[in-house]
């Protein structure tokens, strides 16, 4: 397992989110740091981590909605490993 630095743009779900606390997503371009075997799947847990995020604070039909529907709507900007 490597660290990846995943960079984010939220610029398009932000004003949707604003009822919940983000915590480390709390910005329109986010750095997310996990820990995966390749960058495909560093994408796929940066994007688990803030579903889990709002999940956690409201566990509703609307929510999970919301978190399928955002999706669309994140780009991953960049994906590598920090030298």
């Amino acid at each position: 397992m490597k660290l990846y630095k995943v960079k984010m743009d939220l610029t398009l779900v932000m004003a949707r989110l604003k009822k919940f606390r983000l915590k480390e997503y709390n910005d329109v371009a986010p750095t997310i740091f996990v820990e995966a075997r390749d960058p495909d799947e560093a994408c796929h847990l940066a994007y688990y981590r803030l579903v889990e995020i709002l999940l956690k604070q409201d566990n509703s039909k609307e929510t999970s909605l919301l978190a399928k529907d955002i999706l669309f709507d994140i780009t991953i900007r960049e994906v590598r490993v920090p030298a």
